[in-house]
């Protein structure tokens, strides 16, 4: 078991694309990893394949942490095993072995495999058996040996399994036809496991190649935020009036974009590793462009319907994963090449339409009058002014918050009323020559 976990470390932290990969064996080790660490594993081929356990079927040490076979009826077998195959399992009887790597099917036959009786009690037995496989290992993998152990000569899936289980002592010689002792429905069990695994990997996750059609979607988007702009309100505005067949067309982009990293997240989360390492160094430039483009639109849906604290009531966990995993760096003063480039950027901070909204929210409060702490309203405005300053100082912000119609606008335009025309602020000067942004022309101290 301390193998399987240094293992596991090792993948985590070694970089395999300049060394080979481990490959851990194990002889009657227990089963060592819970449901989601096996779910984990079993999703990355490359690390499940590193796994080779050996099994006896005179062993009871590998079986020891399987639960009874016969659950209470309001628990599933899921829930009663709490501890997980993974990797591939060769189980081994005085008949042969053979290889098995669908987990349930290795549960299974852990159970159905062992053989009890006075020599299990005699560890120095068990451990005789496991010599003989290492013998065999040596001289195949090693010396190069050109004996074979089993041959494969059947293309069908439950010929073959009666071959695997007559190997490893579950039935009689394989070429014995209808004697298989009452095992039917363990060989259909076994085939419908095994099938399904190999269903599951033909049709599993795999994010390289749906790589193009998030990249299509993407480039839709970028159809409607220019689409948005010659209406003169930005995307944000616009998605959020939904009054166009195209506000309503993008909520088709959206859904797939979202699910896409949705799931790209959680594979990042379930992998055992460094809180995202490998996902930041490949997919995680692509995870940026994606919240800075649709999360606004999640904030505009949220505020839409009546919502408040989008940050701290509803903003989506993937979107905090791919935020944290970036790491931001501190704004700094901006190159020549940012400021070439504003006017295609995407704002740096993907919740800035939430601070909006939310300063909107204070500006309606001041004005009704229905705000039972001016002096609290006034601050957060005050704290927001600072934080777009901070945003256009270092070109940081798209300027299409700068266009006539929209939020961004309609909010400067009721604080000016609030705070009056001899309000002077570094937001209120900047303000003044707003239209310079998006040019890089805008001087700021």
């Amino acid at each position: 078991s301390v193998a399987i976990l240094f293992t596991l470390w090792l993948l985590e932290t070694i970089d395999f694309s300049i060394t080979k990969r481990p490959l851990c064996i194990t002889f009657g080790s227990p089963l060592v990893v819970n449901n989601g660490l096996q779910n984990a594993i079993l999703k990355y081929p490359t690390w499940s394949s590193c796994f080779l356990h050996v099994v006896s079927d005179q062993d009871p040490f590998p079986r020891v942490l399987i639960a009874p076979h016969n659950p209470p009826a309001t628990e599933s077998a899921s829930q009663t095993n709490v501890y997980k195959p993974f990797g591939t399992f060769l189980l081994y009887s005085k008949s042969g072995c053979s290889c098995f790597e669908d987990s349930q099917t290795i549960l299974e036959l852990l159970m159905a495999t062992y053989s009890e009786g006075p020599e299990n009690q005699n560890p120095n037995q068990v451990l005789e058996l496991y010599e003989k496989i290492v013998e065999y290992l040596s001289r195949k993998v090693i010396c190069m040996d050109a004996t074979r152990l089993l041959q494969w000569t059947t293309p069908q899936r439950a010929d073959i399994i009666n071959i695997q289980l007559a190997v490893i002592g579950l039935m009689g010689p394989p070429q014995l036809q209808g004697q298989n002792n009452g095992l039917d429905n363990l060989i259909t069990k076994i085939e419908k496991q095994e099938t399904e695994l190999a269903e599951s990997r033909r049709q599993g996750f795999d994010p390289s190649k749906k790589l193009n059609e998030v990249k299509i979607n993407m480039a839709n988007l970028e159809w409607y935020k220019k689409y948005s702009k010659e209406r003169g309100m930005g995307y944000y505005d616009s998605f959020k009036s939904g009054s166009t067949q195209p506000d309503i067309t993008v909520v088709g982009f959206k859904k797939i974009l979202t699910q896409y990293w949705v799931d790209m997240v959680d594979e990042a989360e379930k992998k055992p590793q460094k809180e995202g390492a490998s996902f930041r160094t490949r997919w995680l430039g692509a995870g940026t462009n994606y919240r800075r483009m649709i999360e606004p639109l999640d904030i505009a849906e949220y505020y839409k319907g009546g919502g408040q604290d989008y940050i701290k009531s509803r903003r989506p966990e993937h979107y905090k994963k791919l935020e944290q995993w970036l790491k931001e760096k501190p704004l700094s003063v901006p190159n020549k090449l940012k400021k070439q480039n504003v006017a295609s950027n995407l704002t740096e901070d993907s919740c800035f339409w939430a601070h909006v909204e939310e300063a909107r929210i204070s500006c309606q409060l001041l004005s009704s009058r229905e705000s039972s702490d001016t002096e609290k309203e006034l601050k957060k405005l005050r704290k927001f002014e600072n934080y777009v300053y901070d945003l256009m100082k270092y070109y940081a912000v798209s300027p299409e918050i700068f266009l006539p119609q929209s939020s961004f606008m309609q909010w400067w335009k009721d604080y000016e009323k609030i705070m009056g025309t001899s309000y002077s602020s570094n937001l209120s000067n900047l303000m003044k020559d707003y239209d310079k942004y998006a040019t890089g022309s805008l001087e700021i101290p």
